[in-house]
């Protein structure tokens, strides 16, 4: 939905994890290998490979304002897959574009000439990580063996290498002027790419269904707990590699292999999985389609007559998933040349999963993808039991672990404490340093100052006889104020994307050449006029092979939208069917336009499309029509069609750069939606009904973006007549901050911007708290510690603890609900009393 934290996932983010795997980079074959760097931002037509990949945004998916494609550190690398904030609705969360420095030169130092070519092509496409010659131990056995490029050592030489040092290590690989020998198609040159048909096999797609469901059950944690929703596709691709490694060696050791596995495979279960669990979020469970319900209406303060509700039913939400997921994947097919080929867009998470599947392919990366593997099952078992074991002291209402004061109750009851989350400790390590601190700094702002003094203002301000959770009393201070900061920072970025991606696309009109890269370090489109390098050329000429047919996706989209026109209505009454046509008929303009932008600066504004259906589809219907529904459901549609086809386009981006076939691709996902289409809405199912508290506030899993978005919907429909007193101005006031903090953030120079805070991230702890804050600080300190303790060991193995971390605690839910449902209670209550509490009880109990 927009918002990740990223796909990140989910996000999605859409929405995916990081690329752990160094691969050197730029390929001499690459237009603009062995000329100065000035000149390599505006010539390179594909992003780095693994190691140093091109950075889509700042934090919080900003996209840059004066850049392009420029290399990065490991941890940069990683952070732009694993950061996508799908969950926020509206956050993807690569890093920070202000923390690059332009390259002052490019060595053109040149490989050993004894060396064999493929051989010393497969030591650049290798995973490898060095240990920090300025901080780390000496030979930690688990990434020395795949140390070889002196680049590669002085980039992990940690800050007392100092920065000029780092630029020119990049570089000094050897692989400016080497030709072709670091192409990453030469490394593969000797293995034969199998048909379509050969890429979509059994064992593919039953290893993907069990991966979907799964990172289902972990979304769908994070989606009503926080909405923060880090994208897993580093744990997607571990694990799809790993599985499907163990299923090829044991047929192999009965004599029945016929297919080896390929990396054309390992694309097709990626998408697979990511397209499945992505429905997890883009549902709408944490968000829109749970805002419809009754639980969440009477938390509200109007519109909770039946003709604005429809509670949850399994049977309607799998047909409503059905109609609207699939229309999306039809809607650019025609436009993928274009889109990957001729315009060559970037699409910079695409990019990072296909060279993370590269890596793994090679013997090297193979050997650093067992030991990673390794790292995260020992970090989920331990996540898993702890899970476990605190169930045991949550026999009663605010008892156990995940309520210890561990700051004082003063603390607690203002929602400062620890509770001991693995999920959140783990999220904290994949999200850069700046998110955060600004969680954790909207937490303080909020929880710690103004709420008190608003409290304050009881009696005053809003009535003395409301209860803690009206939206009439201060509770509508916490979910108004979070909305503004929301839409005021959702909207700069969505203008500054728009701007963007329109210059971006008149100026490549203007020029009337396929050799246009799009946009540059000034966002103007440039000529690439170079010869065409081998990896481009054989990858051109595989994704041109396997042709989809157009008839298929205008058929197809004017059948599934027929279909949905007549459908919809059944499920919605209030939703007519010319709502619906109107939609459909402005999506395909809008999913172009958010896939064009997603793939100059990797940022996807769906939830920016879905909130504007929200308002435009609420108040053409009214109030008394059901508006609220009608926005809610309108949202829904938009931002399912807007989402998958960038997502999509995503996916061809991989499928170009690890030569899958775009049918396969195409099928894979379509299989992957249809999986996460039954498969999400029975892990929601499942949540609804063992946990009878699911939505309200203050529990174990709040919703927080239900009631947000049901109070868009109300807004749209009723406007602000019935906000306490003071409360819209301060909403005024929060939205022009949060637009002018992203200004400054933009206008100032990175010694200065990478300390600010972000809007979004600082919205997030108004309504829900600042405990899940703390968790996310001791994860980022964690990491902070280790990386200067060991740089190289820290960027290799930490993203296999956090998603050890985040994947053992999410599966835990499922027994956890298993035993919710059969009526098991857990034997012990834990609980914290004050000192005067505590005597009181014992004076009744009669035990002083």
């Amino acid at each position: 939905m927009g918002l990740c934290l990223p796909k990140t996932v989910v996000h999605r983010t859409g929405h995916g994890c990081g690329a752990l795997v160094p691969v050197a980079w730029p390929p001499a074959s690459a237009p603009g290998a062995g000329r100065p760097a000035a000149r390599l931002s505006k010539d390179v037509k594909h992003p780095p490979a693994g190691l140093f990949v091109p950075p889509p945004s700042d934090p919080i998916g900003r996209p840059p304002s004066a850049s392009s494609v420029r290399p990065t550190t490991p941890r940069q690398a990683h952070r732009l897959l694993s950061n996508k904030y799908r969950g926020l609705h509206d956050l993807f969360l690569p890093f920070s574009r202000k923390s690059l420095q332009p390259r002052p030169s490019l060595s053109k130092r040149q490989p050993p000439a004894h060396q064999p070519e493929r051989r010393r092509a497969a030591s650049q496409m290798a995973p490898h990580t060095t240990t920090a010659a300025g901080g780390g131990g000496g030979g930690d056995e688990e990434v020395s063996e795949a140390a070889a490029s002196p680049a590669l050592r002085h980039r992990h030489a940690g800050k007392g290498a100092g920065e000029a040092g780092d630029d020119e290590g990049m570089c000094g690989n050897g692989t400016a002027g080497a030709g072709d020998a670091a192409s990453v198609e030469r490394v593969f040159a000797d293995k034969a790419v199998p048909s379509w048909r050969e890429q979509l096999t059994l064992r593919a797609f039953v290893v993907s269904a069990l991966l979907a469901v799964m990172f289902s059950v972990i979304v769908m944690k994070l989606n009503l707990t926080t909405g923060i929703i880090p994208s897993l596709n580093v744990s997607a691709g571990l694990l799809g590699f790993f599985f499907v490694r163990m299923w090829t060696a044991a047929v192999e050791r009965m004599g029945f292999l016929r297919q080896p596995f390929t990396r054309q495979e390992n694309t097709v279960i990626q998408t697979c999985v990511v397209s499945a669990y992505g429905i997890a979020f883009s549902g709408g469970f944490g968000s829109y389609l749970f805002g419809m319900s009754d639980k969440i209406a009477n938390q509200a303060t109007e519109a909770k007559d039946a003709n604005n509700i429809k509670d949850p039913h399994l049977g309607w939400m799998i047909g409503f998933l059905f109609l609207v997921s699939f229309i999306g994947l039809l809607a650019l097919v025609p436009l993928r040349k274009i889109m990957i080929v001729d315009y060559k867009l970037t699409y910079p998470s695409g990019t990072a999963t296909a060279y993370l599947i590269n890596g793994f392919h090679t013997p090297e990366g193979a050997k650093l993808a067992k030991k990673q593997v390794k790292t995260l099952g020992k970090y989920f078992v331990f996540s898993f039991f702890w899970g476990f074991f605190q169930w045991f002291y949550t026999a009663g209402d605010d008892c156990g672990f995940k309520n210890f004061p561990t700051l004082g109750l003063e603390a607690y009851n203002n929602r400062f404490f620890f509770d001991f989350s693995p999920t959140y400790v783990g999220v904290g390590m994949i999200c850069p340093y700046i998110v955060n601190v600004s969680v954790l700094l909207g937490g303080i702002l909020s929880w710690g100052v103004m709420w008190p003094l608003i409290a304050k203002k009881k009696g005053s301000w809003y009535p003395a006889d409301v209860g803690d959770s009206s939206l009439h009393g201060l509770q509508a201070y916490r979910v108004f104020i979070s909305i503004a900061l929301i839409l005021g920072d959702g909207l700069y970025n969505f203008i500054k994307v728009l701007i963007r991606t329109i210059a971006g696309f008149i100026s490549m009109v203007q020029q009337n050449s396929k050799s246009m890269l799009p946009v540059s370090d000034h966002g103007s489109s440039m000529s690439t006029a170079e010869a065409v390098s081998f990896d481009e050329e054989r990858r051109t000429e595989l994704f041109l092979k396997d042709q989809i047919p157009k008839s298929v996706a205008y058929g197809g989209y004017a059948a599934v939208a027929a279909v949905s026109i007549g459908t919809l209505p059944q499920i919605f009454p209030q939703l007519k069917w010319y709502y619906i046509l109107v939609a459909y008929v402005v999506a395909p303009v809008l999913a172009f336009c958010n896939a064009y932008g997603s793939g100059l600066t990797d940022w996807s504004l769906a939830s920016t499309y879905g909130k504007l259906a929200i308002f435009v589809f609420g108040a053409w219907a009214g109030l008394a029509q059901g508006g609220v529904l009608v926005g809610l459901a309108a949202c829904g549609v938009m931002m399912s069609i807007v989402s998958t086809a960038s997502d999509l386009m995503q996916d061809f981006k991989t499928g170009y750069l690890t030569l899958a076939s775009p049918r396969s691709m195409f099928i894979s996902q379509v299989i992957g939606t249809g999986m996460g289409c039954v498969i999400a809405p029975c892990i929601f199912w499942l949540f609804y009904k063992a946990f009878g508290d699911i939505g309200e506030s203050g529990t174990e899993y709040p919703a927080p973006y239900a009631i947000v978005y049901r109070n868009m919907a109300i807004l749209g429909v009723d406007g602000f007549g019935s906000l306490p007193k003071n409360c819209l101005t301060l909403c005024y006031i929060f939205f022009a901050a949060a637009i002018a903090i992203n200004l400054v953030r933009d206008l100032t120079p990175n010694r200065v911007s990478r300390f600010i805070p972000l809007p979004m991230a600082m919205a997030i702890p108004f309504y829900i708290g600042s405990y899940f804050a703390i968790d996310m600080f001791l994860g980022c300190a964690i990491l902070f510690v280790w990386e200067r303790l060991n740089k190289a060991k820290a960027d290799a193995f930490g993203p296999a603890v956090a998603s050890g971390l985040i994947c053992g605690d999410g599966i835990w839910t499922l027994p956890q609900s298993i035993l919710a449902l059969a009526k098991v209670k857990p034997p012990i209550c834990m609980k914290f009393l004050s000192r005067a509490t505590n005597a009181k009880v014992d004076s009744f109990l009669g035990l002083s």
